[in-house]
Parts: structure tokens; C-alpha cells; sequence
């Protein structure tokens, strides 16, 4: 079972915004079974589009596009529709009601003609009732083919596509298995994993295909396995990836359809009534920033400071100037200097802070471009890490955060409890 996504719009080809629409919409095909072919970005051209209609059919099973369902001129997507599938538009009189209702609740503006045009769509589709805008969505069987037509506002895409297109997906089709468990290791390189691992990948079965994922500061191992028993598929990735621990287990941090690092940093906390607090240099607040991504982050996470310039360490943070002047400002005492100050400042039970030149330039420091240090306080002890991540900026500010959060994770873990567990995490 085979789908193509098409992308409708000139904006994606522009470089205007970027196609999230699509990485959404084959993440969640390919957990029912339904592998993307293709992905194809196409003009506003009827012409384009037809071609590209054209061009799917003849390969896949299931063509989905984004795009081109709005009020103006510019959305040609229905009338594209209606001349492909030799159809005409039809006024849809339950589209026409939720389009009012949502301008009488919502819109401060009357209804425009154009507006009520979204309630008219091709007389043989099926419409997809889209609750938190004006474009449904739409469903055409085709020939050879089924056509789905979704908006392309992702918010209203993605509620869009789970409540309407993946109920009807289900009953339309009959799909094999395909699970993933993708594994979060930290610390150690894609070439150095794979010469680890190697045996125990050459031993994979053949349903089983591993796929290596780096990203700044970590990799991410994704098991697939394909088959028609989902009871098989699962009992088999799970002994794999036991067998896997057994070889690299030391810098495993979890499953990214588990708990992020973020994420088992805040259920230490939580449960074992901690408070945590940032200062940041190089890293800018980005820290932070994923702390507070998480909802209820203000039961452990008290705040953060973040002083960029070496003046702001030293007259918000008070670190003295004569051990910038002694050590430089990139160096383990200032990191260790900072997380204490920031420490005691909140009042809080631990702190992670980072201090470290990013480039392009040394600015006030004459430590080298991606030398950074990190440090960890709590009211009983300070530690401090010293690394170099290259010398691309954005590759060592994120591998930077990467690491803090790696480092605060496996200081957690040492030293507190364990809320899964009935004895204390050893130390």
C-alpha cells in the first residue's frame, strides 16, 4: 500500500514557509501501514496539478494534497478537482451551516460571498468536516486511486486528518503491520555506535531494518519492522532492543516514544519535590526555553538567568571580576561560579549553567571557537564538564543544550530517587 502527498502552493517553492504538513501526514500513514511513495510540491497551476495527478495515479494507491482550499482566486484546488474528475461543484448545505456558525461566534466581520464559495464542492466527493476552519476537506475515488484533499493550515490539517481521513483509511484498506522503536543515545558518534554494534545488527531478522538518525549531541537508532502479526512484530523489537542494551546500554537515555530527557528530568523533580534553576551564557535561554516546553514545568523549574555579556555575569549574577580577569570568562570556575550564584539566588535545589565561546569571533574570552564549559550545582556540591563541539555555531550551541540536559539527567539519576523504583537510584 503506497501514497503520494502534493503539496499545493507556491509559498513551499518560494522557500515562503516549510513543508511541515507533509513530515506530519507520513509519520501518521506510516503507523497504519501505508508507506509514502513520493512527496511532490506543485505550483497554483491547474495544469502542474493535473500532471501531478497523473503522474501519482499510475504509481500509488492513496494521493493526499495540502493546499489550495482557501476563499481567493489563488485556491484552485476544487475546480482542478471537478475538470480532473469530469464533476461540478454542488452547494454542500451542512459545510454552508458550520461556515456560519463559525463567523457568528467567532468573526466580528459579515460573511463574504467568498466565504459561502467553501460550501461548494465537487458533487461526487465526500467531504471531511474540518471543525476549526471554513475548508472541509475532501475524499474522491478515483480509478485507479483515492484522493484525500486537505487544507493546509497545519492545525487544521492535523485534527482534520485524524478525525476524518484515518477512520476512513482504516475501513478502505487492508494494511501490514509496521512498528517503530526509535532508541536515544547520547554521548558517542554514528560511526562509533555502528562499530559497537556492529554484530548485533548484521544478527537483525530481515523484517527488521535499523536506521541511524544523528543530530547535534545525539543519535537516534529506529528499528522498523514489517509483517501481518502485530503480537510478533512487537515481541520481536522489544528482545532487540534488550539485546542492544547489552552492547551500548551505557549511553542509551530512553525512547523517543517514551520520555524525552526533558521529560524524565522533570518526573525526577516532580516526584522527589526539587527545584531546578538555569544560568546561561552560550546558550541563550535555549535551555530553558525546552524546560518550559513542557506543560506543568512550573512545579520544578523555578526560572532562569541568562548573561550573555560578561558585565551581566558580573553585576546580576555576581561573579567576581577578578576571577573572570584570573580564569577568563570560558572557563570551569566562572560555569561552577554561576550555577552556585544562580543557585542561591532562586533558592532552588539544583542548577545547570553553561559558559563557552560560539564564534565566529573569541569576543572576551580567549578560550577556542566551540570550547565550552558546563556545570552542575546543588546546596551539597558543584561539578563542571569541559567540552569542544566544533566550530559551527548553531552545531555548538545545541549540542551545548544537548550535553546539559544529558549531564543533568545522569546527575539526577545518581543521586535522587527513583520514582519507578522501591530503593534510591545508586550512587
Amino acid at each position: 500500500m503506497k501514497a503520494e502527498l502534493i503539496t499545493i502552493g507556491d509559498e513551499i517553492l518560494i522557500g515562503q514557509i516549510v513543508d511541515s504538513n507533509s513530515a506530519y501526514i507520513a509519520a501518521e500513514l506510516n503507523k497504519i501501514g501505508i508507506e509514502v511513495y513520493q512527496i511532490t510540491s506543485v505550483q497554483d497551476d491547474e495544469e502542474h496539478i493535473r500532471k501531478a495527478f497523473d503522474a501519482a495515479a499510475s504509481k500509488v494507491d492513496l494521493i493526499i494534497t495540502t493546499g489550495g482550499l482557501g476563499p481567493t482566486k489563488d485556491d484552485i484546488t476544487k475546480n482542478t478537482w471537478c475538470n480532473y474528475f469530469a464533476d461540478e461543484l454542488a452547494l454542500n448545505q451542512d459545510v454552508l451551516s458550520h461556515i456560519e456558525d463559525i463567523f457568528h461566534k467567532y468573526v466580528d466581520t459579515p460573511i463574504l460571498p467568498a466565504n459561502k464559495s467553501q460550501a461548494y464542492l465537487p458533487s461526487k466527493s465526500i467531504p471531511l468536516f474540518n471543525r476549526y476552519g471554513t475548508a472541509p476537506g475532501m475524499w474522491m475515488e478515483g480509478e485507479n486511486a483515492v484522493f484525500v484533499s486537505l487544507p493546509g493550515v497545519p492545525f487544521e490539517m492535523k485534527s482534520l486528518f485524524q478525525e476524518e481521513v484515518i477512520p476512513k483509511l482504516k475501513e478502505r484498506f487492508k494494511t501490514p503491520y509496521i512498528l517503530h522503536k526509535t532508541v536515544l543515545t547520547y554521548g558517542l558518534g554514528e560511526s562509533a555506535i555502528a562499530d559497537k554494534i556492529e554484530k548485533w545488527e548484521e544478527d537483525l531478522p530481515t523484517f527488521i531494518k535499523l536506521a541511524y538518525l544523528p543530530s547535534l549531541g545525539r543519535v537516534r537508532l529506529r528499528l522498523t519492522a514489517r509483517g501481518v502479526s502485530e503480537t510478533i512484530l512487537l515481541e520481536e523489537i522489544n528482545k532487540q532492543v534488550k539485546d542492544l542494551h547489552l552492547y551500548i546500554g551505557d549511553i542509551i537515555r530512553g525512547y523517543e516514544d517514551e520520555l524525552s530527557l526533558e521529560e524524565q528530568i522533570a518526573k525526577l523533580l516532580t516526584c522527589n519535590q526539587m527545584k531546578l534553576v538555569t544560568a546561561e551564557s552560550c546558550t541563550g535561554g535555549k535551555i530553558a526555553s525546552r524546560i518550559t516546553d513542557i506543560p506543568g514545568a512550573s512545579k520544578y523549574f523555578l526560572g532562569s538567568i541568562v548573561t550573555y555579556a560578561t558585565s551581566a555575569k558580573e553585576s546580576i549574577l555576581k561573579v567576581p571580576s577578578a576571577l573572570i580577569e584570573e580564569y577568563s570568562v570560558v572557563s570551569k570556575e566562572v560555569a561552577e561560579e554561576m550555577a552556585k550564584r544562580a543557585l542561591a539566588l532562586f533558592d532552588a535545589d539544583v542548577c545547570v549553567s553553561t559558559t563557552g565561546n560560539a564564534g565566529p569571533t573569541k569576543g572576551d574570552s580567549n578560550a577556542e571557537i566551540g570550547s565550552v564549559y558546563i556545570a552542575i550545582a546543588t546546596k551539597d556540591s558543584t561539578t563542571s564538564f569541559h567540552f569542544n563541539f566544533g566550530n559551527h555555531r548553531e552545531r555548538i550551541t545545541q549540542k551545548a543544550v544537548n550535553k546539559s540536559f544529558e549531564l543533568l539527567l545522569n546527575h539526577l539519576q545518581q543521586t535522587i530517587q527513583d520514582p519507578d523504583k522501591t530503593t534510591s537510584i545508586a550512587k
